[in-house]
């Protein structure tokens, strides 16, 4: 008689059933509480050791996340034989449902939104010092959150019975005339994924693009931002940048410079022979400065032109006027000490004049005449 009491039936339900419920239910809150005391805080205290807080962040996001998922599928497990008996009432199981696939729902796609930021903090921290790959990702970020949520949202109301062919088919109609309506910016968007997958260039670059000069400050899902020479911020449509010509010289790593110089036409064979072992030795004596050739080039109108060629072995630029101004100074030393004239425009002038008739000489005097070279 004593155990009668277990063989009531209470929505449609044995009272043993709600016990048995009952005891897994405790017995697996206690587990995971278990679980979640030792394992997990062990885990906390040897990740405050290391040097990364990365893997703090992960230790935190299980507990916040995964062990809430385990305490809500303990308690869906424990009422699967309550619900499924015949008697026990349909409004209130389809009630529990909804709760358990919602809460389930929400908490895994909030674990899928903290796991795709926590791999993107792992790679981006993995990639250290890359400015423009962190912003690129902090931009990304949302964007894949918002599509996870859309999956989960999606995923809940199949579940719930909601027609969603339907759904996603007015939802196409819609997407079509907000695309015709936003061609320019979805154009700019679709660039801006192409400036991050194909990385012409990378937040601090020097860059040439169309008629803007300057230095890249950001990139972002619309425009780009170009610090100019002049100091002013130039805001461009990623489109504008997709479509035209990119020079990027913080990619240069060693520069080539070619200049001409001319002497006179007064210059000695002897002279023209030593110019280009003189300019070789001025840039051989500069920094940074490796010499390739110097050529006696052409007859010019009024010089005798020389081409030079040299690299400098970086990309910056006013390293490369420091090298430039050096080796002009060392050419114009050894030009005066040698006394080689640089060749300038000049016009030289030939007057002739005779005397006038009937003057001392009896001839006739004839109007100056000037001839130009």
């Amino acid at each position: 008689m004593s155990a009668d009491w277990l063989q009531m039936v209470f929505l449609g339900s044995e009272v043993r059933v709600y016990v048995i419920a009952a005891v897994t239910l405790v017995g697996g809150l206690l587990l995971v509480m278990l679980l979640d005391r030792l394992a997990i805080n062990r885990i906390q205290r040897w990740t405050r050791r290391t040097e990364t807080d990365l893997d703090d962040r992960l230790v935190r996001l299980i507990d916040k996340h995964v062990v809430w998922l385990l305490y809500l599928g303990v308690f869906y497990l424990s009422i699967q034989d309550i619900r499924q008996a015949e008697d026990f009432p349909k409004v209130l199981g389809d009630v529990v449902s909804v709760l358990c696939l919602s809460l389930g729902t929400l908490l895994a796609v909030r674990l899928l939104g903290a796991l795709v930021e926590y791999f993107v903090r792992l790679y981006w921290v993995t990639k250290h010092g890359d400015a423009m790959l962190e912003q690129s990702l902090r931009a990304l970020v949302p964007a894949i959150k918002i599509v996870v949520w859309a999956v989960g949202v999606v995923f809940l109301l199949d579940n719930l019975g909601f027609d969603i062919t339907a759904a996603l088919a007015s939802l196409g109609i819609g997407g079509v005339a907000i695309a015709l309506a936003s061609q320019g910016v979805l154009a700019d968007l679709f660039s801006y994924f192409a400036i991050l997958l194909d990385r012409p260039f990378e937040i601090g670059d020097f860059i040439i693009t169309g008629n803007i000069i300057g230095t890249v400050e950001s990139v972002g899902i619309k425009t780009t931002r170009i610090r100019s020479l002049g100091g002013e911020e130039m805001i461009v449509a990623n489109t504008d940048i997709t479509n035209s010509r990119i020079q990027n010289y913080k990619r240069m790593y060693r520069r080539r410079i070619a200049f001409h110089l001319g002497v006179t036409y007064e210059t000695s064979l002897d002279q023209l022979m030593l110019i280009p072992d003189l300019i070789q030795q001025a840039v051989e004596k500069t920094r940074d400065a490796t010499f390739d050739r110097a050529h006696f080039l052409s007859y010019g109108d009024f010089s005798l032109d020389f081409e030079v060629v040299y690299w400098v072995e970086t990309g910056d630029y006013n390293a490369y006027m420091d090298a430039q101004q050096t080796i002009n100074l060392s050419i114009k030393q050894a030009f005066k000490r040698e006394n080689i004239d640089f060749a300038y425009p000049t016009q030289v002038i030939y007057a002739n004049q005779t005397a006038p008739v009937g003057g001392q000489n009896g001839h006739k005097q004839e109007s100056p005449q000037e001839s130009y070279r």
